[in-house]
């Protein structure tokens, strides 16, 4: 692991890590602490325009009422926005836009720290799951100051462990996943206070269905966790998340969920970036969100791939709303 210098602009207590200065750790629980919701307006990430819309969607169907109701507090930080591609040069055609995405993502990450350093629990609203490379890491960082590792567990139809030298198309949501488990353009991998920003061996992917070529080698060797439809058909859904919670568990202080949205069968969220057949069911999202709140153990929480142009009456924004209030805690009883 190659520690780099803090460059965030906060820092630990007088007795470290672990030291009387440091704030405690934010968490989404039945004490309903306060929530930093940050909007991330990017879809330079993706091969298709309109996930930079998703945070605007998930707003009009309802999500601060929503969380508001459960009792919970909220702490706007506002929307970081992208250069549409209008304006912005693609660069590089095996990492595009990339100069642009790490500004995003430097951004987001600072947001998200300094939220965290006051106490409060990251909820993050995307935009393409580029975004991810700037919001876990901040997570990642502010335990790693106190001497803490976190897990992490990305829901996805996609393992997003692309890199430049196999990515097929060069677009950067796909490479997300890789450079916070290490591998991946520096210009991203600096960002975050050390390479890795997260243990792979606490890392655990639920749902993916779509995996390119050369990529299924480099998931093979990262020694990541990867529950695949086929295992989750063939074992069950509950199982799969449960030994997930535990990897992502064992010797951290918690973990953050990246929900990209895609992981739904499109008959039921029509309206996300990058849709493959074959995805959960409603029912089945739902149970992965009461499973994450239920384990005490959530340390931060993103939302992503929403794409308001192709939606349907904004039905899947309407349904992220009801995942991200069942990760926060709300039940049947």
């Amino acid at each position: 692991m190659t520690h780099r210098p803090d460059h965030a602009g906060t820092s630990p207590g007088p007795e470290g890590a672990a030291g009387s200065g440091a704030a405690a750790a934010p968490r989404a629980d039945p004490a309903r602490a306060p929530v930093a919701l940050l909007s991330v307006s990017i879809d330079l990430g993706a091969g298709r325009r309109g996930v930079d819309m998703g945070p605007s969607a998930l707003r009009i169907a309802g999500l601060v009422p929503g969380l508001e109701a459960l009792g919970y507090r909220i702490r706007e930080l506002g929307t970081v926005n992208a250069s549409g591609p209008e304006l912005t040069p693609p660069g590089e055609s095996k990492a595009r836009y990339l100069p642009e995405i790490r500004e995003i993502c430097r951004r987001s990450r600072e947001l998200t720290l300094e939220a965290m350093e006051d106490g409060l629990f990251p909820l993050v609203l995307g935009g393409d799951h580029s975004l991810s490379v700037g919001t876990a890491s901040a997570v990642a960082d502010f335990h790693r100051r106190r001497g803490e590792k976190i897990g992490l567990i990305w829901v996805d139809a996609h393992t997003d462990m692309n890199t430049p030298a196999i990515t097929p198309s060069g677009n950067v949501h796909g490479m997300s996943l890789s450079v916070l488990t290490g591998e991946g353009p520096e210009a991203l991998l600096e960002l975050a206070e050390a390479v890795p920003a997260v243990d792979p061996a606490h890392v655990c992917v639920i749902g993916a269905r779509e995996v390119d070529p050369n990529e299924r080698e480099a998931v093979r060797a990262s020694g990541i966790r990867v529950f695949t439809m086929s295992e989750v058909d063939e074992r069950g859904l509950a199982v799969c998340v449960d030994e997930a919670i535990e990897r992502a568990s064992r010797g951290t202080a918690g973990f953050h969920v990246s929900f990209d949205l895609d992981v739904i069968d499109p008959m039921e969220a029509p309206g996300v970036g990058t849709p493959v057949p074959g995805g959960i069911s409603y029912r089945e999202a739902h149970l992965i969100c009461e499973k994450m709140a239920r384990s005490r153990k959530l340390l931060g929480f993103e939302l992503v791939e929403l794409n308001p142009v192709l939606d349907l009456g904004n039905r899947t924004a309407q349904l992220g709303v009801g995942l991200v209030e069942s990760a926060l805690g709300k039940s049947i009883l």
